[in-house]
């Protein structure tokens, strides 16, 4: 009978598989499972915030390869989101796959150290499970096939019941008792037989009384435990018994050597005595006999130790199997495990509020923070490497570490690096971009011998190529979550070089934008269409009061003018998110510089 499963799985938090698991059958019906630990210890994220763009991507990528560089390998580029187009034409301009997608950073059990119990053959004894179980220190134990299916489990209860609650003396044989089962547990010999077939037909019994009366009780096929006395085991062969075994030590004649091969009964021999021998006969049925086959709970290595925890301490169940996403056996968890379960290892870049990073940030073992940003909202739970400097891009911050650690920048990290800094600073036209960055861009595009110009054109129409688009992956390529005080607003962008393109989309986002803001139920939205080439944005306002908030903002700010119409802004010279929008709001909300 196959198993039946319950098995707890949530969606799974990353894209790529982190290994494969095979097993073999050994000699003692233990089933070998390789890599089975699930530590994760040794790899640490580096990630970038939810919806990445260009310098979120090419930032985690060039601050891996810095750390491999250094030796410090286990540094795996990641994202939060999907490409955007003008990073994915980064990408493949310079031959760079994408990081891997990870949505979800809360702490699995693949990063937790799980118990690694053997599978074991569904066959084996009762007395040999026992056994393992007294060698591995454990109270459960899974049966597990040659293929790596988990087919029930095994628990010390189990094998209790086996001994309490047994008063049929036909259970070996229903219970398809292998004579090697038997051999082993009597630590016997087979004299004639086959170690391999079956006990399956017959009762057991003990040939106490004298001949004459074992005739009236000994029945074809039935199992007898006698002594050296000939006639006894004579009289049990003649009576078309399937098996004797006999006890003490004794010897078995030629005769009766002979006439049991005629009459095909098996001979097994034993040095214990008759009372052990019966002791000791039952605990050779095969544990499949007793196992827990149907309903079995199990989880997955991509299953998250809080959802697990709220399930587990429902149960009885002391430990729990596992499995990986091709439902093979892996290992065994407990609520011991979880109790040291340590967060994944994570590098944030290009961002440091918790709103923008990727879900389960709060749970992550957070290592270093690389950021360009305004200081946000995010907690560690011990120091951590924390650079944040007032620069136009976090990509040229990584550069300026590669020069500190005295690492030499190959062309294709040079091609990723200036990539993101050309794209936040729109190739210098935006007011966050400084002296610094500009100079690192050059430097770096001589290094990945690009003309810094013609590329940025390429990058640029490639990111503004918005035809055939959905009005959600528009609004979306580049968002971000924003908290002041007790406000909660969002603030999109799209940039083009095509003034009719972003023309055409102001209706369309002013409507998208009323849809996000009650999905996301914050107070207000924004979204900006900024025009690289006349380096002005149209603001699209909705929500209570924000098109008041931002005429009462640019009021205040005699440098740049604006005008107003259906709730859409237009601002010229303002492109940028970060310096010109952001502070503004937040002042507005009072929450000062």
């Amino acid at each position: 009978m196959g198993s039946c499963l319950v098995r707890w799985a949530l969606p799974l938090a990353l894209s790529a598989k982190w290994g494969e698991d095979g097993g073999q059958a050994s000699k003692n019906g233990e089933i070998k499972v390789d890599n089975i630990s699930l530590d994760d210890g040794v790899r640490t994220l580096v990630i970038g915030h939810r919806n990445p763009d260009t310098d979120s991507i090419c930032s985690a990528i060039c601050f891996s390869r810095l750390k491999a560089a250094l030796g410090e390998h286990g540094y795996v580029p990641c994202r939060a989101g999907n490409v955007a187009p003008e990073a994915q034409f980064v990408l493949d301009y310079f031959g760079v796959d994408a990081p891997m997608l990870v949505e979800n950073v809360q702490t699995q059990v693949r990063d937790i150290s799980i118990r690694k119990t053997p599978g074991v053959s569904r066959s084996i004894s009762l007395k040999r499970a026992w056994s393992l179980m007294q060698e591995l220190n454990v109270v459960t134990l899974p049966c597990v096939t040659q293929d790596g299916d988990l087919e029930g489990v095994i628990t010390i209860g189990d094998i209790t019941k086996s001994y309490m609650n047994i008063y049929d003396s036909s259970i070996i044989s229903k219970a398809r008792t292998k004579y090697a089962n038997i051999i082993e547990t009597l630590d016997g010999t087979l004299v004639i037989g086959d170690a391999e077939a079956y006990f399956d037909s017959g009762k057991v019994l003990i040939a106490a009384a004298n001949p004459d009366m074992m005739e009236n009780y000994i029945e074809k096929n039935d199992l007898v435990i006698l002594g050296n006395r000939y006639e006894s085991q004579l009289c049990a062969i003649e009576m078309e018994a399937g098996c004797i075994i006999v006890c003490d030590g004794a010897c078995v004649s030629l005769t009766i050597r002979k006439l049991a091969m005629e009459r095909g009964c098996t001979v097994i021999t034993t040095h214990y005595d008759t009372y052990t021998t019966a002791r000791l006969i039952n605990q050779s049925m095969p544990i499949r006999y007793f196992m827990t086959h149907e309903n079995i709970l199990a989880f997955t290595e991509d299953d998250f130790v809080t959802d697990i925890h709220e399930i587990m301490v429902t149960k009885r169940h002391r430990d729990f199997p596992i499995l990986d996403a091709d439902d093979k056996y892996v290992g065994m968890i407990s609520r011991r495990n979880l109790m040291g379960a340590k967060g994944k290892r994570v590098v944030m870049v290009d961002h440091n509020e918790r709103s923008q990073a990727v879900a389960g940030i709060s749970s992550a073992d957070i290592l270093a923070i690389i950021d360009h940003h305004r200081l946000g909202t995010i907690e560690t739970m011990s120091p951590v490497l924390f650079r944040n400097q007032p620069l136009g891009c976090t990509a040229t911050i990584i550069a300026q570490m590669f020069d500190e650690s005295q690492v030499d920048i190959d062309p294709t990290t040079a091609g990723l690096l200036c990539s993101a800094i050309i794209s936040d600073t729109l190739l210098f036209r935006s007011p966050t971009c400084t002296p610094i960055d500009k100079s690192t861009a050059l430097r770096l595009a001589k290094i990945a011998g690009i003309d810094i110009e013609v590329f940025a054109r390429k990058m640029f129409s490639a990111g503004s190529n918005l035809k055939g688009k959905t009005d959600e992956a528009i609004f979306y390529q580049d968002f971000k979550r924003f908290t002041a005080g007790k406000k909660v607003f969002g603030v999109g962008q799209i940039t083009s070089l095509d003034g009719d393109e972003l023309e055409l989309l102001k209706p369309r986002m002013m409507e998208f934008a009323k849809l996000a803001l009650d999905h996301h139920q914050i107070d207000m939205m924004f979204f900006m269409l900024t025009n690289i080439l006349t380096e002005s944005t149209s603001l699209v306002c909705v929500g209570n009061g924000a098109e008041q908030l931002i005429e009462s903002a640019f009021r205040s700010e005699s440098s740049v003018g604006f005008e107003v119409k259906d709730g859409i802004i237009e601002l010229p010279g303002v492109v940028s998110r970060k310096k010109q929008l952001i502070p503004l709001i937040m002042m507005s909300f009072g929450m000062g510089e």
